[in-house]
């Protein structure tokens, strides 16, 4: 992903962050800070793109840990509000799957999706993720509600090999 589409896609980025409700990035960061944040330490930055070459949404690849923890990737997804419900997630995820495979990546791991996100928790389940734990987290939305919610770190393994990791068929 380009600066210029980053700044296409800001907007978005922007309202997600903004909201609070899937992701702990700072609500009050700047283009530049996201920028580099989604596209210049990941490994990979993608933008998925309509065909009025509007950025609908985006996601980013990176390895979820340094050293031993290397072989198993993370990634980010956002997809514009107002492009949600056209199965852009999934084919986001399908990607980044083949993606992950092509870079050597034995594993992908997301680490925190939260549990109110049903949508998102769905989909990952229908795409043969696992749920490896359940965290339960003060929440800043929540807080001034008082209440808890669980985030859930959410596993797909397909790595046949390693014996520690398992495919779910």
């Amino acid at each position: 992903m380009t600066r210029l589409d980053f700044e296409s896609f800001w907007p978005c980025f922007k309202s997600v962050i903004q909201a609070q409700e899937t992701y702990a990035f700072d609500p009050n960061m700047t283009l530049e800070e996201a920028y580099r944040l989604w596209c210049e330490l990941p490994l990979k930055t993608f933008a998925f793109v309509d065909g009025d070459e509007h950025i609908l949404a985006s996601y980013y690849m990176k390895p979820n840990g340094m050293g031993p923890g290397d072989h198993i990737c993370n990634c980010g997804y956002m997809v514009d509000a107002k492009a949600q419900g056209r199965g852009i997630a999934r084919q986001l995820c399908e990607h980044s799957q083949r993606i992950a495979k092509e870079l050597g990546f034995k594993a992908m791991q997301f680490n925190a999706v939260v549990s109110t996100n049903v949508v998102a928790v769905a989909l990952w389940k229908k795409l043969g993720f696992i749920t490896s734990s359940v965290r339960f987290h003060w929440a800043i939305v929540m807080a001034s509600l008082g209440m808890w919610i669980a985030t859930s770190c959410i596993s797909r393994y397909y790595c046949k090999t390693c014996s520690f990791l398992s495919e779910k068929k």
